[in-house]
């Protein structure tokens, strides 16, 4: 490192330089001007929208190399103005977490053990309990003859996280497979 003299004192430079008021060149350090931004080596950068409320705060993430560099608020976004909470914020956590499970993983009934499972294979149990349901559930009609069409084998509750137009294409699908027990976490 440099030796530093009595010219390289703040005030001074401040006096000589093109920075009379001491707000730029003149106060900034030599570690300050070789400082550069995180994303300035990035790959590319992709938008999406925060996972964590409904919400929907416009996020630019920045890659490198295949992994998550950097996640921060887009200021193109009407709805945050390039703003994150605490939570959006630290996303970037949650994406290069260790902890982070990144295969369906499945306990069956009474087992103590996990097991790891293809998405296609716990796709179609899943299917296959909501059609089992439906069917071992349905109300036709009432005592009275009144036509009821639902079943009570089947209910939906939402998350928080979901978005408008997720919420209604869930409530689209539940009401078509005639479940009537439909609530959502942001309501609660």
């Amino acid at each position: 490192m440099a030796r530093r003299t009595f010219l390289d004192w703040p005030v001074l430079r401040q006096l000589r330089g093109a920075d009379p008021t001491g707000r730029g060149t003149a106060v900034t350090s030599p570690r300050t001007r070789s400082t550069v931004s995180r994303t300035a080596d990035a790959d590319g950068m992709a938008e999406s929208v925060c996972p964590y409320c409904a919400v929907g705060c416009s996020q630019r993430i920045f890659h490198k190399d295949g992994r998550v560099i950097q996640i921060e608020g887009n200021p193109d976004s009407p709805v945050s103005r390039g703003r994150l909470c605490p939570k959006g914020a630290a996303s970037e956590q949650l994406v290069n977490s260790y902890l982070r499970q990144t295969t369906v993983r499945y306990r069956r009934p009474y087992g103590t053990e996990w097991e790891d499972l293809d998405l296609d294979t716990a796709m179609d149990m899943i299917a296959d309990r909501f059609i089992e349901a439906r069917r071992d559930h349905w109300e036709d009609e009432d005592e009275h003859g009144h036509p009821l069409r639902r079943t009570m084998g089947i209910a939906s509750l939402g998350g928080a996280t979901i978005d408008n137009e997720e919420n209604y294409l869930i409530k689209k699908f539940f009401t078509a497979a005639g479940a009537i027990q439909m609530e959502n976490q942001a309501r609660i």
